[in-house]
């Protein structure tokens, strides 16, 4: 809609109805603005509107859903395919996501800022593409708790577990970096892909002990978070899961790698490697116990529906894959049955994907708080852009 048309309308009008004040600049912008909120509220606009970055979470649950079937201590051949074509539908709906996303902040200029100034929404963001991905995670683990400590503000009994987002993703990124490393056949190039991984894995996973320790504090001053926001209490094991699989996966690779590049002493790869086991199973016993404070908090009352429910299945994913990968190395009946019990949360994933389809249909889903202060802002700029290109005169005066 050219933003002018409803002044331009109202002066051609105006002749005949002078008393309706349609030449006021006050009565056309109001006009104006309600048509452009109706246009912004139907088909791709609506949806691009209020399209948040929490949308990205699907990509999270389904992907650990895909590792977690290929990687099962109980698997098959019909597994394996059923993990492969998960994967694939998730490469698509990140692809159709992050196209809406593109779409969104460059038809709406503007909402990109709004978005990271507000306190919840922006707290969701090959070799080479693994350089690409550490450095991007390192940017948000920097940068989104300095806007939560300079910007947003708020008040200590508002915190919940979603604090963790931007901080994890640097231990995401060590632990794919351990992947990476593994199939790696230049050794020099693997050994500092080990190298790096291990400093974002320092850089994140400390940061959100920090966070944990005030999540945990205001847990017992101000009691659990409300039904809206309750499944957030799993969000913790995503740190304490995913940090536990990169150390044993780095520590896998500085077994091979730190004595074919003589790297330190001869004896530092397996070194590298115990280390990393028995941190990495300290940490999977501290996963248990806030497994249960998560399962305590949610059966204290029913919660509704909302994306929060995507915070199920990573969490309990990435903690599942640590646990499998301890069954790996441990000959322990025990850790194989824990790993294959705690794969429920592909059930999970199937209710929440189920879930998401019908309320997205409905539209209930299709609401993005950082977006109603923009659009009041976004409307005004095409309201003064109108009056300034059209040179808006008074009307003429009744001889």
């Amino acid at each position: 809609m050219d933003p002018s048309a409803t002044f331009a309308e109202c002066r051609v009008s105006g002749a005949d109805a002078p008393g309706k004040s349609c030449h006021d600049p006050q009565h056309a912008g109001e006009e104006l603005k309600q048509n452009i909120h109706a246009k912004n509220q139907k088909g791709w606009r609506r949806v691009a509107l209020n399209f948040t970055p929490s949308w990205f979470s699907v990509n999270m649950g389904t992907g650990i859903v895909s590792t977690l079937l290929h990687n099962l201590p109980y698997n098959g051949r019909w597994l394996y395919w059923i993990s492969v074509v998960i994967f694939c539908l998730n490469i698509l709906l990140f692809i159709i996501f992050m196209t809406i996303s593109v779409v969104r902040y460059i038809y709406f200029n503007g909402l990109l800022k709004a978005m990271l100034q507000h306190p919840v929404q922006s707290l969701f963001l090959a070799w080479s593409l693994w350089w690409f991905d550490a450095v991007l995670s390192i940017a948000i683990c920097m940068g989104l708790p300095f806007l939560i400590m300079y910007e947003h503000g708020g008040e200590f009994k508002t915190m919940t577990a979603a604090w963790l987002l931007p901080v994890v993703s640097p231990i995401v990124a060590a632990a794919t970096g351990g992947i990476v490393a593994e199939v790696l056949t230049n050794t020099r190039y693997a050994l500092w892909t080990m190298v790096i991984s291990y400093i974002i894995w320092g850089m994140g996973f400390l940061l959100a002990m920090m966070v944990l320790v005030i999540y945990l504090h205001r847990l017992t001053i101000h009691n659990i978070p409300p039904r809206e926001v309750i499944v957030s209490v799993f969000l913790p094991l995503g740190p304490i899961g995913q940090g536990s699989f990169a150390l044993m996966q780095l520590g896998k690779v500085a077994a091979r790698v730190l004595p074919e590049t003589r790297t330190l002493i001869p004896e530092s790869g397996p070194i590298f490697y115990t280390l990393g086991f028995a941190i990495a199973l300290v940490l999977w016993g501290f996963g248990l116990l806030l497994l249960f404070f998560a399962l305590a908090s949610i059966s204290r009352s029913r919660f509704p529906f909302n994306m929060g429910w995507w915070g199920f299945t990573f969490p309990l994913g990435v903690y599942t894959v640590a646990t499998a990968t301890l069954a790996e190395e441990l000959p322990s009946l025990v850790f194989r049955v824990l790993a294959t019990i705690f794969s429920i949360c592909v059930t999970l994933w199937i209710v929440v994907s189920v879930n998401t389809i019908r309320e997205a249909f409905t539209g209930k889903l299709l609401f993005a708080p950082c977006a109603s202060k923009f659009e009041v802002e976004y409307t005004q700029r095409r309201i003064e852009r109108a009056q300034k290109s059209l040179e808006m005169k008074p009307p003429e005066e009744e001889a």
